[in-house]
């Protein structure tokens, strides 16, 4: 199982020293509603003291405005009545227009919502991250289209990716109960089909398969927990990473989750 590597340690350490001193890349972070912005707040106050970047935009639906202070890093969208985002020309060209796009989720799931960031995401052609809710709010939409897409990555625990999975009608069915090997190699012949990066979490393993390459990483050799996982942190720094290193998927995401 030459395509199985199992890590320990970073062995791309190299890309964690060279991180840019000077600032570099434009970020689009995108999501939250009316009554769940937190995360998008707090994740965005990490990177900005964490990483240098010439451009962040933390994009949330225009109904915030006004309970927000005017930070030039903030961007507001149309919304929905309701508060989440809503159908824009806006939304699509704003993920067109950076580097990379982290679409970080509290989206609120309505129909409106989940047709707008479907549409802008398959109208992309910039690298984007999904993670946390984002797959919830996508996951009855036609997502051939979407994961077509070489500079996709979704973070996703297996729950999500089982229902992913079941949406595309993959032949190979995802379960809780399957062995760590049996992930592995459904993950490998996978992302042999579609050009996309998985990052997933199974049997105390973090999991980053592209190309039907398949890295595992014991979590205990890293600084999370399975809670502290799905808080953001770890999507943005492997948002960021990919960011600074381009066309290195595997390597730039095995040292994103190991940086602390």
């Amino acid at each position: 199982m030459n395509y199985w590597q199992k890590i320990d340690q970073n062995p791309f350490s190299d890309l964690i020293w060279n991180l840019p001193e000077q600032p570099l890349g434009t970020l689009n972070l995108i999501g939250g509603n009316h009554n769940n912005f937190a995360t998008e707040i707090k994740i965005a106050e990490f990177l900005l003291q964490t990483f240098r970047l010439k451009t962040l935009s933390v994009c949330l639906p225009e109904t915030l405005q006004s309970q927000l202070p005017p930070l030039e890093h903030l961007t507001f969208l149309p919304a929905t009545p309701s508060g989440s985002f809503a159908n824009s020309s806006q939304l699509i060209t704003l993920l067109q227009n950076a580097d990379f796009n982290l679409l970080l989720g509290d989206f609120s799931k309505n129909s409106t919502t989940a047709h707008a960031i479907f549409q802008a995401c398959s109208q992309s052609t910039t690298p984007l991250l999904l993670t946390r809710d984002t797959l919830d709010l996508i996951d009855s939409s036609p997502l051939e289209k979407l994961f077509i897409k070489d500079q996709l990555f979704i973070f996703t625990s297996l729950i999500q990716l089982q229902k992913l999975f079941h949406t595309i009608l993959y032949p190979k069915i995802i379960l809780l109960s399957m062995s760590l090997l049996q992930t592995i190699e459904t993950l490998h012949k996978f992302t042999l089909s579609y050009p996309l990066t998985i990052i997933t979490f199974h049997r105390q393993q973090l999991i980053i398969a592209h190309a039907g390459i398949v890295n595992s990483i014991p979590l205990e050799n890293t600084p999370y927990s399975p809670i502290s996982l799905w808080n953001g942190e770890l999507a943005a720094k492997i948002a960021i990473f990919n960011l600074f290193n381009p066309n290195n998927p595997l390597s730039a995401t095995t040292s994103a989750i190991f940086y602390n």
